[in-house]
């Protein structure tokens, strides 16, 4: 019999055969679909290059000065820029699973879709898509019009990956399934038993239907995703992005998403997810660099960590910043050419107090204040040079200068006042005193100028305290802490820019100024000439738009929204939720004003002593109680012999907390040795090197309460770690150092530790 992969394959590899036909083999049936997914990966080659043509003739094609040909040329750049990539990072694994309907129809099912020139048809259905949803949640309770699921495994390199083997799941109760596999999913157990690399996979091929449910959820509102180790959090937070990026296009491509992890270590191992599933607009960051511009990673103690994630703090700083807007204290003199003025407490405050009523941010307001005090100087020198001119004599002699003394009256004595305060106000404004006074009661601030000076000034912290205490703030220099980043972003929020963007003159300024006027005119279309009608020009200057212009090179979202700390973004994921702070959460909610949010965390797995200890501690001051609770009970990571021991540890702190439960079990019970202090080098040593051997590939991590203890490893396998940075990592292998020190110090932290390894996991005990 002929298998032709130009005709339908819904017949051929019916799991009931028609009358009359034999039932292809098992080698046949393997065979004909590796000739579809070559058929695939050829119209995938087909459109790739197409999308590269396009490209690159986009980007290459002359526009001359018309900002509308350029607009609409970068537009095209980035839509193909964008297929193309998607395209490319399809071609592994390309197609993965097959639905056979009860109606007769077939669905091939991949990492994105595409369509047969030759008919018009999908030729493969995106896994996102709709009609791909009963791929990962169709039941024998719950078909969903499903008669036969089929998954492949597969082989070899793109564009010459083959069906190494597959597995058929039967829901209409008569059919036979083709291959020869267990009942079981052997596509997931592949999987989870693989050896583990440097970067986390994707899970297209594998997502189980409880995860599904939570990716394919709406894009509004906030959802908070709970479950315990290995349950699977960040992949499905992770494939929730990409769904959501394929779901809601328009709404998400200008804004993009961002994905907040616990770590620089942890943004490395998933941050390849994303783009091997077709998406780029995604930005990545972590708590310690919620200031834009600086990488903090140093940890204050936890009494100290716990007071400045405290949203007590958002009352504390502003205090802090009206305290900069001081008083002199002692009077102030300044010395002009014919006269002296003084700065008192009354003249500074009535300064102070229109500066404030502008309402402007404190960077800005200096300006208004430097004006104010000015205004009061140059008036009070003009009354004291006034008082110093009523002799008769010497006004009649200065009006005498300024012309004939009985036609000019009155006229000319307010000529003379005018004249005196311009005279004034140049002296002043020439004035180093003046300048150095205003930077005293008014400094230009930076968020870190402002915050170390806070923290150094035991003066200062009482003032901006208030009723609170924050004296243990105090210190001298020392680098930002990871708690210190939403510190310095709410200063930056209450501050300003230093000084006002300059206006800019270049092509970029002339370019963005020919959009504004364009979208000025096409809202005069719409709404005719009214005054009062809120045009695109009254939010949007050309200035701010000039900044988002990139001459030399496109930008993606996330590139723009990177280097842009007022950026809006569409949609917001965080990781490891459990461990940010009441201020990390109101920093980021600045940056997602949709409330868009993904938080996936396990109360359980707290290490920071700033962390939610409910999600109510942290979401109700910018939610209510308007946010959605979902949990993940199944573990896909750990085997059972494993989790029964962190399940005992998790007993002991958290009683009321129920452990995940294992899917699989490897039959290798985690091994335990005690050995003196003096002892634990060479037998670390030793204990990486067997593990190593015995490994072969796969990931090894030593565990250590104070890795600067440890014996150099740097020569081996192993990858070092503390508790806190292995949160939300996997290993194959992991050996913990001490555990009864780790866990004395923080049980969840012994909890995240064994919880780590897929395969193997050694403690080694230190005797005292």
């Amino acid at each position: 019999m002929r298998f032709d992969t130009e005709s339908s394959l819904t017949q051929l590899n019916s799991s009931t055969p028609q009358k009359g036909l034999e039932r292809p083999s098992f080698e046949q049936e393997r065979e004909a679909e590796t000739a579809r997914i070559q058929r695939l990966h050829a119209l995938l080659a087909a459109e790739l290059e197409l999308a590269t043509a396009q490209a690159r003739g986009m980007l290459a094609a002359q526009t001359g000065d018309e900002y509308s040909a350029r607009w609409e040329r970068d537009v095209s750049v980035h839509s193909w820029s964008e297929r193309k990539a998607a395209l490319a990072a399809a071609r592994s694994g390309l197609c993965f699973g097959r639905l056979d309907h009860i109606d007769g129809s077939t669905a091939y099912i991949g990492r994105i879709g595409l369509t047969d020139p030759t008919d018009g048809e999908s030729a493969l259905t995106d896994w996102r898509a709709p009609a791909a949803r009963p791929f990962y949640c169709a039941t024998l309770a719950s078909p969903l019009g499903v008669a036969v699921r089929r998954h492949f495994q597969l082989a070899g390199r793109a564009p010459l990956e083959h069906v190494e083997t597959f597995h058929d799941d039967v829901f209409d109760g008569t059919a036979v399934a083709a291959s020869t596999e267990s009942a079981s999913d052997p596509a997931l157990l592949a999987a989870l038993n693989a050896p583990r690399g440097s970067a986390m996979r994707d899970i297209v091929t594998t997502i189980q239907a409880e995860q599904d449910g939570i990716i394919r959820l709406p894009l509004s509102g906030t959802v908070v995703i709970e479950g315990g180790p290995g349950t699977g959090k960040t992949a499905v937070a992770l494939h929730r992005v990409a769904y959501l990026l394929y779901s809601y296009r328009e709404q998400l491509a200008r804004r993009g998403v961002l994905v907040v992890g616990p770590s620089a270590g942890f943004i490395r191992y998933v941050g390849g997810v994303l783009p091997a599933l077709g998406e780029s607009s995604v930005a990545f960051t972590t708590p310690g660099r919620l200031r834009h511009g600086v990488v903090a990673t140093a940890l204050d103690p936890d009494g100290v960590a716990a007071l400045k994630g405290d949203l007590v703090m958002l009352d504390v700083l502003r205090r802090a910043v009206a305290d900069r807007q001081e008083l002199p204290g002692t009077p102030i003199t300044i010395e002009l050419e014919d006269v002296t003025v003084e700065i008192d407490d009354a003249t500074a405050a009535e300064a102070r107090d229109r500066a404030r009523a502008t309402g402007l941010l404190h960077n800005a307001a200096r300006t208004a204040f430097r004006d104010a005090l000015g205004g009061l100087l140059v008036s009070q020198g003009v009354e004291r040079i006034n008082k110093e001119l009523e002799d008769p004599p010497e006004l009649a002699e200065i009006l005498e200068e300024l012309g004939d003394l009985p036609e000019i009256g009155v006229v000319g004595a307010a000529q003379v006042t005018a004249e005196l305060r311009a005279e004034v106000r140049e002296d002043l404004r020439a004035h180093p005193d003046f300048h150095a006074t205003v930077e005293r009661l008014w400094p230009r601030l930076t968020p870190e100028r402002a915050l170390a000076d806070l923290y150094g000034s035991p003066a200062r912290l009482a003032t901006a305290g208030g009723d609170i205490d924050v004296a243990a703030l105090h210190r001298e220099g020392g680098s930002w802490t990871v708690a210190d980043a939403p510190l310095l972003d709410e200063l930056a929020e209450l501050l300003g820019p230093v000084q006002a963007a300059q206006e800019g003159t270049g092509p970029d300024r002339r370019y963005a100024a020919d959009v504004l006027a364009s979208l000025d005119a096409a809202d005069r279309d719409l709404a005719g000439e009214d005054p009062d009608e809120l045009r695109a020009s009254d939010f949007v200057t050309a200035d701010l738009l000039a900044e988002r212009q990139t001459p030399d090179s496109l930008m993606s979202v996330a590139e723009r929204a990177a280097a842009d700390r007022d950026w809006r973004y569409g949609h917001l994921v965080v990781d490891e939720a459990q461990e940010l702070s009441a201020m990390d959460w109101h920093v980021l909610m600045r940056r997602c004003p949709s409330r868009s949010v993904t938080a996936v965390g396990d109360l359980a797995q707290r290490s920071a002593a700033a962390g939610a200890h409910t999600w109510d501690d942290v979401l109700a001051p910018h939610l209510g109680d308007r946010w959605t609770y979902r949990t993940l009970t199944v573990n896909y990571r750990t085997p059972t012999e494993i989790m029964d021991l962190a399940a005992e540890v998790l007993a002991r702190f958290a009683p009321d907390r129920t452990p995940p439960e294992s899917v699989r079990a490897t039959g290798e019970h985690p091994w335990q040795r005690t050995v003196a202090p003096e002892a634990l080098g060479d037998a670390l040593h030793a204990a990486v090197d067997e593990e190593a051997a015995a490994l072969g590939r796969g990931t090894l991590a030593v565990i250590a309460p104070d890795p600067a203890g440890l014996p150099d490893l740097s020569g081996t396998a192993a990858q070092v770690h503390t508790p806190v940075s292995a949160k939300g990592l996997e290993f194959d292998v992991v050996v913990i150092v001490d555990p009864e020190r780790i866990e004395a110090h923080n049980p969840a932290d012994l909890y995240v530790s064994i919880t780590r390894a897929t395969r193997r996991l050694g403690l080694m005990n230190v005797r005292r």
